[in-house]
């Protein structure tokens, strides 16, 4: 992604390839001047000069690699001859394509390869190609990527309010907490293959990025205070463990309930997704306004779960460190007032 920011529309290094195509040229530009690079160099000419689009597009006139600073600022060499391992495993053909492959996977650095003939321009990094798209193609594949991600929303709030009624009626199971973290994680992926875009898109991004923001508005939130309402922590097994296990289903994996379903660590030796289970009143609390997240985890700690804190009186409320009375009338007003729209949301 950090290579891919590097040669996106709007950067001084994406104009001056840019004007290299339209020139007609091709160019093999590598965006480091370690010594790891230097080994590898033979001839050329050393330059230490600033980086400018129309220097960089006057050097690609000459048949050599262009080496620039590791933050594209300044011209070091130009002209250069590189000298890779040539045992290195290559699967492209071209000559300037074949190198630059081959100096990505032997050294950590981007490696931008502009192609005369097809009008393509390649970023390598270690083993992975990238071939950069063109502006309009990477708009229409975001545009319809937002529509996909608008859909998947609407489901995801028609089953996070479900569950939210659910909990307020104590009738929540497994397989309701289950199709909320599913209904998340698939947001979420989809939202990274945007994010991708956009990083791809540069300037030109700015409408896609305002609009993925808007619409992943409190998701990643309530990813986590789901999974904070019923995952069982063990000693070897907390949050993030939790979190990083459903980050890393493959598709197939993620659309297994029970495998869904085991990264709550329930106890018992198979998930069962009819089981009745209890959220201990994160996600919901965490709608009260103004209510910190110290506080939350205060009233978690001194009554266990949702039904509990529901039942508890102000005076209740007002024992727990941090609350006070203000505080816990606001709290049993909001709890009252969420619960009273959950259900009617539900059964309307």
């Amino acid at each position: 992604m950090d290579a891919l920011a590097a040669v996106a529309p709007g950067t001084p290094l994406r104009e001056g390839i840019d004007r290299i195509l339209q020139a007609n040229k091709g160019a093999l530009i590598v965006v480091g001047d370690g010594p790891e690079v230097l080994n590898i160099c033979s001839g050329g000419f050393l330059l230490d000069a600033a980086f400018s689009p129309q220097r960089m597009s006057e050097l690609a006139k000459m048949d050599g690699a262009i080496i620039l600073a590791s933050d594209a600022s300044r011209i070091a060499r130009a002209n250069v001859h590189l000298v890779p391992n040539p045992n290195v495993p290559t699967s492209e053909t071209g000559t300037r394509h074949r190198t630059a492959e081959r100096v990505a996977r032997s050294i950590d650095v981007p490696v931008v390869s502009v192609s005369e003939d097809m009008s393509i321009i390649a970023v390598y990094v270690g083993d992975e190609k990238h071939p950069l798209e063109t502006i309009p193609r990477l708009l229409v594949r975001a545009n319809q990527a937002l529509q996909t991600l608008e859909r998947y929303r609407d489901r995801l709030d028609g089953v996070t309010a479900s569950l939210s009624a659910l909990e307020v009626e104590d009738l929540v199971t497994v397989r309701d907490v289950v199709n909320v973290l599913q209904r998340t994680e698939m947001v979420r992926r989809i939202a990274d293959e945007i994010a991708g875009d956009i990083v791809q898109l540069g300037v030109d991004g700015r409408l896609v990025s305002l609009q993925l923001e808007e619409l992943m508005g409190g998701v990643e939130d309530d990813r986590r205070l789901v999974m904070l309402d019923y995952f069982t922590p063990e000693t070897e097994w907390d949050l993030d463990h939790a979190m990083g296990a459903l980050a890393g289903m493959g598709t197939e994996e993620l659309l297994d309930s029970t495998a869904v379903g085991s990264t709550l660590q329930i106890p018992g030796t198979q998930v069962d997704l009819d089981a009745s289970v209890q959220p201990r009143g994160y996600r919901l609390l965490s709608r009260i306004p103004r209510l910190p997240e110290g506080v939350i985890d205060s009233i978690v700690a001194r009554f266990g779960s949702l039904q509990k804190i529901m039942r508890a009186t102000i005076d209740d409320l007002d024992e727990v460190t941090g609350v006070g009375e203000t505080r816990a009338r606001a709290i049993k007003d909001g709890l009252s007032r969420l619960a009273e729209s959950s259900i009617l949301d539900r059964y309307s």
